[in-house]
């Protein structure tokens, strides 16, 4: 079995490091993009090879709402998960993002093992279906 890959999406370079530390850690493939407009070009070219979207909702250019909004709609994405994490807690914020089709929303700063429980959780059931 083939490791899982996920695309981290932020654009604060710190948290990007932190989950690729603690993803790697893990046994994931771990690719990265520093905004929303760097994850859309990512997914046009290698969509093949994402199991699964981590994705910072407040970021320059293009923020992670959209690039959710995208990702849900097109034929071949619709079906990754995406994984909202953001700064943003509020409870209509959390609705907002679950709203553009996101998975799950997670608030920063986030528990690792938090944040492997729901990636692992969502991969299992990607993987079923």
């Amino acid at each position: 079995m083939t490791a899982n890959s996920i695309l981290v999406v932020d654009d604060e370079e710190d948290t990007v490091e932190l989950a690729k530390m603690v993803l790697e850690h893990e046994g994931y493939i771990v690719f990265t993009a520093k905004n929303g407009m760097d994850a859309i070009d990512f997914l046009k070219e290698e969509n093949e090879k994402t199991d699964l979207i981590l994705l910072d909702v407040l970021m320059p250019k293009v923020d992670g709402l959209e690039v959710c909004r995208w990702v849900k709609n097109h034929p071949r994405l619709k079906k990754i998960p995406v994984l909202l994490f953001t700064a943003k807690s509020r409870r209509q914020d959390r609705e907002k993002g679950l709203e553009c089709g996101a998975d799950a929303y997670l608030s920063k700063p986030f528990r690792a093992e938090e944040l492997l429980n729901l990636i692992k959780h969502h991969l299992e059931k990607t993987n079923s279906q």
